[in-house]
């Protein structure tokens, strides 16, 4: 079973460079014609790639996301709480620029690298790591060969690096850095998870989002 992943296009959160977490924002312009390219891409794939069915986490950027594509497809649309990106607690809304000057020392113990911390009112990495893992195994064992997974830079890294390995060759990076502002995932990239395994068979993938 192949499940292809996708991190949302880009958001008005993006844009404005805020933390977003489980903010409830929509997609930017750009992020919508990133969708609509997506959509595309679904519409070009071989005539031996069946998309079975497509979920998404239940926040708008990814639904949004998610919907062309599903609209695309003929496809329900079918959400996943576990999908849902790291709640960021306090942090969530504020400009990344303002984030050190507002919450030091809540800052230093996150950028310390410790996985248990929880950020106030939020999740800690070894949380969402643990959630983005489960949600990715539940779905993997549907009885689907071909499915879209839309979600978020956060949990799909976080939940990649626990599945994987921290140390996987295609990760590099990915995996120091869940939830950060220059996330390991492009906006509307394509990575390819084959199960049983898994086997990571591409990451951050953005060819399908060239100007022809």
């Amino acid at each position: 079973m192949r499940q292809y992943l996708v991190r949302h296009g880009e958001s008005v959160f993006n844009v404005e460079s805020r933390v977003q977490g489980q903010a409830d924002v929509s997609l930017s312009d750009l992020g919508r014609l990133q969708a609509d390219a997506l959509a595309a891409w679904t519409r070009s794939l071989p005539a031996d790639v069946a998309i079975d069915e497509i979920w998404s986490s239940p926040l708008a950027r990814a639904r949004e996301t998610a919907t062309a594509m599903a609209a695309a497809l003929g496809l329900p649309l079918q959400i996943a709480e576990g999908l849902a990106e790291l709640h960021a607690g306090i942090f969530q809304g504020h400009l990344w620029a303002d984030l050190e000057a507002a919450f030091p020392e809540e800052v230093a113990r996150w950028r310390s690298g410790d996985a248990d911390y929880a950020i106030p009112g939020g999740e800690s990495r070894a949380g969402l790591a643990a959630r983005g893992r489960a949600a990715l195994e539940q779905l993997a064992a549907r009885p689907a060969r071909h499915m879209i997974v839309v979600a978020h830079g956060g949990v799909l890294t976080a939940a990649l690096a626990s599945l994987l390995g921290r140390t996987h060759p295609l990760l590099a990076h990915a995996a120091e850095r869940p939830f950060t502002k220059l996330p390991a995932l492009a906006n509307a990239s394509l990575t390819l998870l084959d199960w049983p395994g898994p086997e990571l068979m591409a990451f951050n993938e953005t060819g399908h989002l060239a100007v022809p």
